[in-house]
Order: structure tokens, then C-alpha cells, then sequence
């Protein structure tokens, strides 16, 4: 189901996008690193993402009204993409020149189109999934009678064509992302990434990603000062709990002892 989200909360993090992601900021300032481009949302402005990335992100609230931090965050999915498409008569390739990552202004049919469905979520009663999706057309519709390259970035959200399984696993293996999430970024179905990786690596691929994740934690422990939480989340492990039970399962010692054994003076 498309969802999306009011919030006022004011912090930072990394999250994998498992569907695009169209951003609103009605106040505040919400700031996305995506690689080593940076993009930095402010009041009444937009930006849309594509799925299959790790974005970091910090947000700040307005100074001027109470430290407030007002966003939308909508999650689209390919097969509403696909759908708005064909209602609109574009066909597959009609648009070829690539269009980058723009923040965009909202004008007052976007505000206002926000406020009018803000009391659909502040219902305790669960909304129709056909509702969502009617208001979810609406909105794009409305996108792209402002900016014709709204449409060509939308229709340029395809699955990546098949790609090279080491190289997605070198840019990827450190974040905290799933086996379907990699087999997505391949180009592959989960199946055929699990067949593909089994004949180059020999190994199941999340006992070889789990290897090389601990791996990369005993070199941080060892030879840094870091400590063990930010080592736990720098590998991409989501919780201490997990990485620990992990690195001491394959180490055979919990990550405090690994370190004193390295003699690693804190």
C-alpha cells in the first residue's frame, strides 16, 4: 500500500528506499546525502527519489515557529507508476534524455492539495487502500501539469537492467540492506541472484555477506577507537543485539573481547 506521513520530530539516520520516495517540506529544512550529492529540502519545496538507495538524512526544525519540522513523506510504488503511465498514454521509452535529481517548488494547488487530505490521517478509522490510491493519481496529476520533467523523471523509474553481482556488492555490502533489496539493485529476481552469486561465490549469499560484514567489524575493532555501537551500524547491522550474537557466533568472542585481544589501546 502507497502510504505517506506527517511528522514534527527533528533528527538524523540512513534508510534503504524500498519505493520512490516524493518528499514535501512544509517547514524546516530536511537535507538527503545520496552518494556524494547532497540535497537540501526547505519550506514549500519537493523532491522525488528513486527506489534502490541508502540515503542519509537530517532534519532540522524551523528556528521561527517552536523548532517545528512539517513534512510528507509518499511512497510510490512501480505498479502505480505504471498505471498513472497508461492513463496518460505514455508509452515505454517515449522519453530517452535522463533527468536529474531537482528540487522543486510547491505552488498553492499543492498546498492545498496537502491540506485537503490531512484529515484523512488523522482519522482513528483505517483508509480504504482505493482511496489511497484514487488521491495518490490526483497528486500526480497535479505534478505533472507543473513540470513536464516530473513525468519524464517518474517514467524513467524502471528496474535496473542485469549488472554486475560483485560490483552491486562492493557499493552495498555495508549498508543495511536485504537479500531482495541487492538481488532488485542486480537487475535479478531474488531467485536468479541467489543462483547467480551461488556460482561465483560458492556460499549462500547471506552467509558470505554475514562473513565479509564481521570481516570489516574485527579491521574497525582492531585498528580504530571507534566504539562498538557505531561499528555495529557502520557495517550495516540494524541493532547491537544482532551484530553482537553475530561476530561472536563466527569469532567465536564477543566484539569487547575481540578488541582486548588486539591489545587496541581506547
Amino acid at each position: 500500500m502507497e502510504t505517506c506521513s506527517l511528522t514534527q520530530s527533528s533528527r538524523q539516520g540512513r534508510i534503504y528506499l524500498e519505493d520512490h520516495l516524493l518528499l514535501f517540506v512544509l517547514s524546516g529544512i530536511y537535507t538527503i546525502n545520496l552518494g556524494k550529492q547532497q540535497i537540501t529540502v526547505k519550506k514549500n519545496q519537493m523532491v522525488l527519489i528513486k527506489k534502490g538507495v541508502v540515503i542519509e538524512y537530517n532534519k532540522i526544525g524551523d528556528l521561527d515557529y517552536n523548532n517545528t519540522l512539517d513534512y510528507w513523506m509518499f511512497f510510490l510504488k512501480d505498479d502505480l507508476l505504471k498505471h498513472f503511465a497508461k492513463m496518460i498514454n505514455i508509452k515505454p521509452g517515449e522519453y530517452k534524455q535522463l533527468v536529474t535529481i531537482n528540487v522543486q517548488p510547491m505552488n498553492e494547488r499543492l498546498l492545498k492539495y496537502l491540506e485537503s487530505i490531512k484529515s484523512y490521517f488523522n482519522e482513528n478509522e483505517s483508509i480504504d487502500n482505493n482511496l489511497i490510491k484514487l488521491k495518490l493519481l490526483e497528486l500526480l496529476y497535479d505534478l505533472a501539469a507543473i513540470d513536464n520533467n516530473f513525468i519524464q523523471q517518474l517514467l524513467q523509474f524502471k528496474p535496473p537492467s542485469s549488472t554486475n553481482i560483485t560490483k552491486v556488492l562492493e557499493e552495498n555490502i555495508m549498508n543495511p540492506v536485504s537479500l531482495k533489496d541487492l538481488a532488485y539493485l542486480s537487475g535479478r529476481s531474488l531467485s536468479s541472484f541467489k543462483r547467480d552469486f551461488y556460482a561465483i561465490y560458492q556460499v549462500p549469499p547471506a552467509q558470505w555477506i554475514r562473513e565479509r560484514k564481521i570481516t570489516k567489524a574485527k579491521e574497525l575493532l582492531a585498528s580504530t577507537s571507534l566504539s562498538i555501537t557505531d561499528i555495529c551500524f557502520m557495517t550495516g547491522f540494524e541493532n547491537l543485539a544482532h551484530f553482537s550474537r553475530i561476530f561472536k557466533k563466527i569469532t567465536g568472542s564477543s566484539p569487547t573481547f575481540y578488541r582486548k585481544k588486539t591489545n587496541y589501546e581506547l
